[in-house]
This record gives structure tokens, C-alpha cells and sequence, in this order.
């Protein structure tokens, strides 16, 4: 027992200081076989091909634009993968289960405008372990079902102008958001030339489809698209891509009010740029479980 407690103990000093980042041992975990092996078998041709991995119109984000988003790296056998997450509450991150399924623990990074940057002001870098992953028990590493997952920092979070709670639709709100303009924003691979990902966040918009539209447009595979899930259009080629797995699709509410209604869970591995819907798990349907596995209130 007394071991165990040191370990804590050293870990919670760690987590209090500034983490530094070799940034060059982070790859996206579309990377990882285990993104790979939900993908039905009629897709897995695409890994072997070198797709376009340009966000095509997306913009730079201005500072402090997306308080709530999430940098997560994950720490797996096979190294570290990069995603994206939201401050769901002090304690918690919202994102998704492929993101952190079978992780040994990691960091995440909040408040980031340049996250290869040391922006002390306005950054917090706090580590989380195995044990504080939460997936949802209906995932299966060979599926994109029920891609949600929460984790339990092991410091909290603080408020400030620079970090601030991502809202959730109540329990009350059976909307579809079909028609709505939707956000979607990550530090996502933007160049096939350097092959690297982007240093500042970025964000991209477009129409969110009806669920017959998204089905239409992903050759009616029904193994894909279910209303468990939420789409967003290509259309402009403008879509997340490589390392923006887990981040959030948002509405807007009003002046400054943003709603997360989708976390980013797969794409068209033939390329993020031609067109086709993005695809993530909707946070309606997903809502009660999010509100069980964590600490965000009830309402």
C-alpha cells in the first residue's frame, strides 16, 4: 500500500508543473491498427492508398475561440496518439472510445491556441491513467457502434478565459440539427507534403445532413450509419481528418453559445478533402450514459 501511495503522490506533482511534449514521437491514431480494425472489410483497401489529407476551407482559429476543446494524447503500446476531446466538466473530458480504448494512461492539454507552443498563460497539462477511462460498454474495438467514451483527469481543471465547459443538449431537446450549420474543430493533419498535423486549431463549417442523406451519400451501408450517429456534409471538400478523432461537432446557440451535438468518430479513409460526410457519435443518444459515467449535472 505504501507503494501505491508514493506513485500517486509523485504523479500529482507532475500533473502540477508544466508537462513537456516531444511532439515528433505523437502520431494521429487513425495511424493505429486499432482504428483500423472497426472499419468494415470492404473499406481496408483505402489504408493501403495515400489520400488527400488537406482540410480544404478550413480557417485558423482566433485565441480563445474554442475554450472547451481538448488536446488528448493517448499513450499506447504502439506510442502516442493524437485526439481531441472537450472539458466536459473539471473532472472530465468528453470523447471518443477509439481514442482511448486500451490507452495506459496520457496527457491532455487545454487552453491551447499553438499546442506545440508554451503558452503558460493560458495552457494546463494534466496526466490521466488507465483507470480513469470510462468506455462505453456497448463499443467494440471491431465496430463504429457506441464510439463514446469520458475520462477522469487526475488533477482538475480550472476555469478561466481560456478553458471553459463544453453544454450538452438537456435531456429534454429531441432535435436532429439537420440543416443546422455545424462546427468542427482540431489540431487535425493539413498538409499531405509534411505529413504533420496542425500546430494551431482550426476549424471548418457546413450543413448537418439528415440521416437518409449521410446513408445516401456512404452507399446506403446501414453497417455504417445508424441514428446513433450524426453527420456532417463534405461539401467543399471541408471536413476533419487525421488527428482530429474525438474532438466536437457544434451548433450555435446564439451570440458565444455553442452546443456539442457530435464527437468526431470516422471519415472516408479515401481522403478528408473529396467530399464525403463526416461522421460522428451523437450526443443526444449518447446523453443519459455521458450523465451516468460522469459528474456532468443532471438536467
Amino acid at each position: 500500500m505504501k507503494s501505491v501511495l508514493l506513485v500517486i503522490a509523485t504523479l500529482a506533482v507532475v500533473s502540477a508543473e508544466w508537462i513537456e511534449v516531444d511532439w515528433t514521437q505523437v502520431k494521429p491514431i487513425e495511424e493505429f491498427d486499432h482504428y483500423w480494425a472497426r472499419i468494415p472489410q470492404e473499406w481496408q483497401f483505402l489504408r493501403k492508398l495515400t489520400p488527400s489529407r488537406r482540410i480544404t476551407n478550413g480557417q485558423e482559429a482566433s485565441r480563445g475561440q474554442f475554450p472547451y476543446y481538448v488536446v488528448v494524447l493517448s499513450d499506447f503500446a504502439a506510442g502516442t496518439g493524437l485526439c481531441g476531446a472537450t472539458v466536459l466538466t473539471t473532472n472530465y473530458i468528453l470523447t471518443a472510445a477509439h481514442c482511448v480504448h486500451n490507452a495506459q494512461g496520457g496527457l491532455v492539454i487545454v487552453g491551447a491556441h499553438d499546442r506545440t507552443a508554451e503558452e503558460t498563460h493560458s495552457q494546463q497539462r494534466i496526466l490521466f491513467e488507465a483507470s480513469g477511462i470510462k468506455i462505453h460498454d456497448g463499443y467494440a474495438p471491431t465496430s463504429v457502434r457506441n464510439d463514446v467514451a469520458v475520462v477522469r483527469l487526475f488533477n482538475s481543471i480550472t476555469y478561466s478565459n481560456w478553458v471553459t465547459v463544453v453544454r450538452i443538449p438537456n435531456s429534454a431537446d429531441s432535435r436532429h440539427f439537420a440543416g443546422l450549420t455545424g462546427t468542427v474543430s482540431g489540431f487535425g493533419r493539413t498538409s499531405d507534403s509534411s505529413m504533420a498535423e496542425a500546430a494551431v486549431i482550426r476549424f471548418a463549417s457546413n450543413p448537418i445532413l439528415t440521416e437518409a442523406d449521410c446513408l445516401s451519400q456512404w452507399g446506403n451501408d446501414v453497417n455504417l450509419i445508424q441514428s446513433q450517429q450524426i453527420c456532417l456534409s463534405g461539401e467543399g471538400g471541408r471536413s476533419p481528418c487525421n488527428g482530429d478523432s474525438g474532438g466536437p461537432l457544434t451548433v450555435s446557440e446564439g451570440p458565444g453559445l455553442k452546443l456539442q451535438v457530435g464527437i468526431v468518430s470516422f471519415g472516408s479513409a479515401a481522403g478528408c478533402s473529396i467530399g464525403m460526410p463526416s461522421v460522428y457519435a451523437r450526443v443526444t443518444h449518447f446523453r443519459q450514459w455521458i450523465v451516468d459515467n460522469s459528474d456532468y449535472p443532471i438536467n
